[in-house]
């Protein structure tokens, strides 16, 4: 079982996900309508891994014979004004999700908790390609600038990331 706080954080981290999620399918939607189908195509498998991290926390609560909650989610944004701030945003979120994941470690460390300890660490990683990742995204769309042009190009750079990892994802078994 776990500490009464560490479900409630727990709990708090499955709504951040879930929110994750929301706000990555709500960027996938303004993606396609630009028609920009390589953006889109990334964000929706995005808002779907966000689901799944969040699904992931929901199944480990229960299997700890505690109570995991279903989230209210808030509207997240739905309009940008540039693909640029888009993922700018984006890689803010993570470093977000990445602060929160770090809370939890510290909380487990703090709790001796040695079985949740354990189960984050593969969020820890996670976190860090994520992070990785809109990194070099937001390089390449620097590197690409903001000409007339500019929109096509970064919208086949981020298509062939996408590809690159479904690829890695399907060598790997699916994760």
């Amino acid at each position: 079982m776990l500490s009464k706080q560490m479900e409630a954080s727990l709990n708090e981290q499955i709504a951040l996900e879930g929110y994750a999620s929301f706000l990555y399918l709500s960027m996938a939607s303004w993606c396609e309508k630009k028609t920009l189908t390589g953006c889109s195509s990334f964000m929706f498998r995005q808002s779907e891994e966000e689901r799944q991290h969040m699904l992931r926390i929901f199944h480990y609560i229960n299997d700890m014979g505690d109570h995991a909650l279903t989230p209210a989610i808030p509207q997240p944004k739905y309009d940008w004004a540039s693909i640029q701030e888009l993922f700018n945003e984006v890689y803010a979120h993570e470093q977000m999700v990445s602060e929160s994941i770090d809370r939890l470690v510290a909380q487990s460390y703090d709790e001796k908790d040695h079985k949740t300890l354990a189960f984050l660490q593969w969020y820890v990683e996670e976190q860090r390609e994520e992070e990785t990742l809109m990194r070099t995204i937001l390089d390449r769309i620097n590197l690409i600038g903001d000409g007339p042009q500019s929109l096509y190009y970064i919208d086949k750079e981020i298509s062939a990331i996408n590809k690159k990892q479904i690829a890695q994802e399907t060598a790997q078994g699916g994760e």
